[in-house]
């Protein structure tokens, strides 16, 4: 059995007997995706869920929801940046404690509408 062949047969949609599968596995590589953290969690809610399989282009989708969390986070930190609660105290570790506070609820907004909404 030659490569090409056996290749060519598969791009046509074509069955493969074992001996030809075998072959394919071997010179075609799977590409593996890496997300974000969003991405990744989006990944995970909806395998638990038993509904990945009905997303025609994962590896799409999940990226546009990092990209979607990140805008997202971009948005609120400004706008939360910018009120008393968050403001700068000058003080290191009340500095620490707003800022930490802050993106967690930042993280909470972004679970609740990009990734629980599925």
């Amino acid at each position: 059995m030659n490569v090409a062949n056996v290749m060519a047969k598969a791009d046509r949609g074509e069955m493969l007997t074992v001996d030809e599968i075998k072959i394919y596995q071997a010179n075609v590589k799977p590409i593996h995706h890496v997300y974000g953290k969003y991405g990744t969690l989006a990944k995970q809610y909806l395998d638990d869920n038993g509904t990945l399989w009905t997303i025609q282009d994962i590896p799409a989708f999940l990226h546009g929801i990092d990209s979607a969390a990140e805008r997202l986070y971009d948005v609120m930190y400004e706008k939360l940046s910018k009120t008393d609660r968050f403001k700068r105290t000058g003080s290191y570790l009340e500095d620490v404690r707003r800022i930490g506070e802050m993106q967690r609820l930042i993280d909470e907004e972004i679970r609740n509408e990009l990734i629980y909404s599925l």
